[in-house]
């Protein structure tokens, strides 16, 4: 029996469905995530859903100060045995939608690893991107799913709203693939860890606001026009003829096919007419 299922049954715990745990017992692989964050002495690094601790073990080796984010409090019971006396180590039971990052490190940025939750692991990455400011890298583990959404392009199927407002914000890389044999319990799917770095990005609240509110309202419905998903947004309809003359951007076409470029141009002249969407 390995170290994840002995810890289990030691604590009498079963893993919770509701809660998506499924645990990387692979130590290899999770050498290999914790060598992707490239913790180092004077780095703090959060970890979404920590678990048993395996991964928390791996980064404590580096890292200056760790914070293990856990929510269920049976694990936060193995973290705290696990971890007593460990300085480098905090524990905190926290949902990670509720937590504030950048109180980790008042007076720098932080690294964000994890093996992220399938059943919310988009409101999870919104959740990061507000941090942005205060976070310099992540490495985090999704379902293959939702990763192809990530990094998808203009023209795929899985570029959507996720593709865009990422695109706008960070970068990412899959640097691996991990098949549901290295868990348990083995999940339904496909993982994989994706590697973000976080652009500098002074855009004002307003600006950000409206970029958001655009993509969204153009992707509403995938069949419908450019034109028609914004009018139905609640956005005038003179004013976007103006924004579509002064963009170049037509109509007529559907929101998969504009890249990030033109998402950014359109938020920007739709910013000039001065026009907030109307309650349609």
């Amino acid at each position: 029996m390995n170290s994840v299922r002995k810890t289990l049954a030691r604590y009498d715990i079963r893993p919770r469905k509701r809660l998506g745990q499924s645990f990387l017992e692979d130590m290899n692989m999770v050498c290999r995530i914790a060598a992707l964050a490239e913790p180092e002495a004077d780095d703090t690094v959060v970890e979404i859903g920590a678990g048993l601790g395996l991964l928390t073990a791996e980064l404590a080796k580096k890292a200056g100060r760790v914070i293990a984010l856990e929510i269920d409090p049976r694990l936060v019971a193995v973290l705290r045995d696990r971890f007593a006396g460990d300085d480098g180590v905090e524990v905190i039971r926290q949902d990670v939608l509720a937590f504030d990052f950048s109180s980790a490190c008042p007076k720098g940025r932080i690294k964000i690893v994890g093996n992220i939750p399938y059943h919310i692991s988009t409101p999870i990455l919104f959740r990061l991107i507000e941090f942005r400011d205060r976070i310099s890298s992540m490495v985090l583990m999704f379902q293959q799913e939702l990763a192809d959404r990530i990094m998808a392009g203009p023209g795929k199927k899985d570029y959507g709203i996720l593709s865009v407002v990422f695109a706008r914000y960070a970068s990412a890389v899959r640097e691996m693939t991990i098949p549901p044999t290295c868990f348990y319990p083995v999940p339904g799917v496909v993982s994989s860890v994706l590697r973000i770095t976080m652009f500098d990005d002074p855009t004002a609240p307003e600006e950000e606001a409206l970029f958001v509110a655009a993509v969204r309202a153009s992707f509403a419905h995938r069949r419908k026009t450019l034109r028609n998903n914004l009018r139905a947004a609640g956005f005038p309809e003179e004013a976007l003829e103006r924004v579509f003359v002064g963009t170049g951007i037509e109509g007529v076409r559907r929101a998969e096919t504009l890249t990030l470029g033109e998402f950014r141009n359109l938020a920007a002249a739709l910013a000039r007419t001065g026009n907030a969407p109307e309650d349609p």
